[in-house]
């Protein structure tokens, strides 16, 4: 797994963290959102999971009881975007007893040293 970023790649690169659960407010969905906006002006961005964040995630979603909007289902979508990085912390879904099959999307599940280090090699950190 490569995990480091060219210094081009840096001087315009946006960084995406999601730290809240899917459907508590709209913070998750304008995430998703925004990243994909970001990426349609030419942006290169990478979306980081970390804390209930990883919950944005899981496959296995039905929020029609509290009548919101399954908006989740497009982290499938992100590839056809360009958003080729996605990275998870590895500590973030372990302390919530999930692992990288409870996933919707394929991620780099990274350690949490690695992960804040990737984060730390981005121009621009956006959190959500």
């Amino acid at each position: 797994m490569n995990t480091s970023i060219s210094q081009t790649q840096v001087s315009n690169s946006l960084a995406v963290v999601n730290r809240v659960a899917p459907y508590g407010g709209n913070t998750a969905q304008d995430s998703l959102d925004f990243v994909i906006a970001m990426s349609n002006f030419g942006q290169e961005v990478s979306v980081f999971f970390v804390d209930d964040g990883v919950f944005q995630l899981l496959k296995q979603q039905n929020p029609s009881p509290i009548q919101r909007k399954h908006f989740t289902k497009g982290f499938a979508a992100l590839h056809f975007y360009d958003i080729e990085h996605i990275y998870v912390c590895e500590k973030s879904l372990r302390e919530r007893n999930l692992n990288q099959d409870d996933l919707t999307v394929q991620v780099e599940l990274l350690a949490p040293k690695i992960f804040y280090a990737v984060l730390d090699q981005h121009r621009h950190v956006v959190t959500f």
